[in-house]
């Protein structure tokens, strides 16, 4: 079986907390160990499960699995990369803990590595609860990646079971009143447009804001809403509406779908279920059987070119057959 979570880096992660309680380890690193059931300690190797909470010392989030819905699965357990980084910090936990870490950030991006332009202060500051730890110990890689596989699908099933309840309780919550069609997506006209619906082929000029389950958004094309929303605004990124082929199969099934519903000017939302999005893999922020919610703004329609040249169509190469005088192969 495929392991269904996604992998996320660490370093990209971190936490705050208050200043008492902490202690000092190795290389600047303070820690604050809130929970300690007693249990083995994490080592290389092992799995581990864990959910974070990833803050700057000025407070700003930069992820959250609670957020997200899912937790971080880190296999195998790195050894620290270097005196006192996070995989150290981890070290010192085992199942059923929980603690802050504050990790400075010159430990972090050193030797050529760059730091994020928009990262502000000492520390990254990892607040993480170890949901599960699987020891590799003596395990062959055989049995060790049985009891992963087992531990991932429990978890998924869990996660998928919990999808439809997420998408009621998204409609309910916003009031709105959808229509659902026979592959599930759901959608609301917010605004009415004018003209005909994009045909397959042509090309939707759309804003769009993706939110998850619990109303955070994960992206947009709106600069307004991201700095509204207080999202990290990109460097250099050109915030404006993008172009996408209609039924193409160049987007999720749910966009190309919900496309094909909207014409110039309109504004639609959908909620899409995982079925038509990223169905039990995942990609991001957005886990396995994650339904996703999109709200999206048709700013123009753009009927494809008849004069433009058409592509060449490769030729198959005919091979010449062998005369009857050339012996053949038994």
């Amino acid at each position: 079986m495929k392991q269904k979570l996604m992998f996320l880096a660490i370093a990209a992660i971190g936490f705050t907390s208050c200043n008492g309680g902490f202690k000092k380890g190795d290389a600047g690193l303070l820690y604050n160990i809130h929970t300690s059931k007693g249990g083995t300690h994490i080592k290389d190797g092992d799995f581990v499960s864990v959910n974070m909470i990833v803050k700057t010392d000025g407070d700003s989030v930069l992820s959250n699995t609670y957020d997200m819905g899912h937790p971080i699965i880190i296999m195998p357990m790195p050894k620290p990369q270097a005196k006192g980084d996070i995989y150290a910090g981890l070290e010192m936990l085992g199942e059923g803990d929980s603690a802050t870490f504050k990790v400075p950030t010159d430990s972090i991006f050193k030797g050529g590595q760059q730091r994020p332009p928009n990262l502000k202060g000492k520390f990254l500051i990892f607040q993480v609860n170890i949901n599960k730890v699987l020891v590799k110990g003596a395990l062959t890689e055989q049995v060790f990646r049985g009891r992963v596989q087992d531990y991932l699908k429990t978890l998924t099933e869990g996660m998928k079971a919990q999808e439809p309840g997420k998408i009621k309780k998204y409609i309910a919550d916003h009031n709105l009143k959808v229509t659902t069609t026979a592959s599930g997506l759901n959608y609301v006209i917010t605004t009415p447009g004018t003209g005909p619906t994009p045909a397959v082929g042509d090309t939707a000029v759309v804003n769009y804001t993706g939110r998850l389950p619990n109303g955070k958004i994960f992206e947009t094309s709106v600069k307004e809403v991201a700095i509204k929303e207080k999202q990290p605004i990109e460097p250099g990124r050109p915030y404006a509406p993008i172009r996408i082929p209609v039924g193409q199969g160049k987007v999720i099934p749910g966009w190309d779908e919900g496309l094909q519903l909207m014409n110039k000017g309109s504004k639609i939302t959908l909620v899409i279920p995982s079925a038509i999005a990223y169905k039990d893999q995942g990609v991001g922020p957005i886990g396995p059987y994650t339904p996703i919610i999109f709200e999206m703004e048709m700013v123009e329609i753009v009927k494809p070119n008849p004069n433009a040249p058409k592509p060449v169509e490769p030729q198959m190469q005919m091979q010449q057959a062998p005369s009857q005088s050339q012996p053949t192969q038994k």
